[in-house]
């Protein structure tokens, strides 16, 4: 079964940097080419230490904790690249309907920010949240790794991979990057209000659409995707697979409804960019749930079996 799960994790990793290279060389980015073979090296080295516990100590859980290590480093890669060249094709933004079904519902992003910006504890506390998402990603694969559940450890990877790619997918069919690429914040709200991301940032986006991605490095790897936010799709996902952990379950929980809060706020992102994350993550879940069914089943029914008359 794990060995399929392993499969699932790094044949599309390895397909989409393969996808990466032929578009990088017949386009002829400039790309650090030198930041992401360390990077892959590493993701190598920790596959090759996951597949030693996995198949020869036979210490599954060890195995998958390195195993996912590797895949998000990996995936990482593979799915940023990917997505900076994903700009040069592209479609025109939905930034402004966007932006107007969220005026629809109520939402004034505005005035939102200024709230934050006059509540300066709380805006403190919506940001660390905010950047806790991918380090709570790291911690709930340790707990399901020290409670010997490396199913759930794959079924976390798969799931984030799923919603990468879906996120990705909708993103290049109708390109957005949030709400803080629409409105101009006055100075007396922009410049009294700590941001993990910015109206700058916003605007370095744009101008990466129109002008395709320049210099491609780890160092240099932005968010891209506005809607559905791929942010709130972490923040769910975590909740998810948290759930069999005792205390932690409850703390991800508490966070999480933080991040999705703050998520508008300090990731710039429509509203509604989060209710659509909901969705992204479910279908997540799912195809992690249908991909660990199907590495169940027996090799035997893995085959055609022949038809008798």
């Amino acid at each position: 079964m794990f060995a399929r799960l392993q499969l699932f994790l790094f044949v599309p990793v390895l397909l989409i940097g393969a996808v990466d290279a032929v578009w990088i060389g017949a386009g002829h980015f400039a790309v650090d080419v030198r930041a992401y073979a360390m990077l892959c090296a590493l993701a190598a080295a920790l596959a090759g230490g996951g597949l030693y516990y996995s198949h020869y100590r036979r210490e599954e859980h060890l195995g998958a904790m390195l195993m996912a290590t590797a895949f998000l480093i990996g995936m990482s890669v593979s799915f940023s690249i990917l997505n900076d060249l994903l700009l040069t094709i592209a479609r025109p933004r939905i930034d402004e309907p966007l932006a107007a079904i969220d005026r629809a519902m109520g939402v004034d992003w505005p005035a939102m920010m200024a709230w934050a910006a006059a509540h300066p504890w709380t805006n403190a506390v919506l940001q660390l949240c905010y950047i806790s998402v991918l380090p709570q990603i790291a911690v709930v694969v340790l707990c399901l790794g020290f409670r010997s559940e490396p199913a759930g450890i794959y079924k976390l990877c798969v799931a984030v991979a799923c919603g990468a790619g879906i996120s990705m997918a909708v993103w290049t069919a109708a390109p957005s990057f949030g709400a803080f690429s629409v409105y101009d914040l006055p100075p007396a709200v922009s410049g009294h209000i700590a941001l993990a991301l910015d109206g700058r940032y916003g605007r370095q986006l744009v101008y990466l659409l129109a002008h395709g991605p320049g210099f491609i490095s780890p160092s240099a790897a932005k968010g891209l995707i506005g809607f559905p936010s791929y942010h709130a799709v972490l923040a769910l996902l975590v909740v998810w697979y948290a759930r069999s952990v005792p205390v932690v379950r409850w703390l991800a929980l508490c966070v999480n409804a933080v991040v999705l809060v703050a998520t508008p706020i300090q990731g710039g992102h429509h509203v509604i960019d989060v209710i659509a994350g909901f969705a992204v993550a479910a279908l997540a879940v799912w195809l992690a749930d249908r991909a660990a069914r199907f590495a169940a089943r027996p090799a035997n029914l893995l085959r055609l079996q022949p038809i008798r008359l």
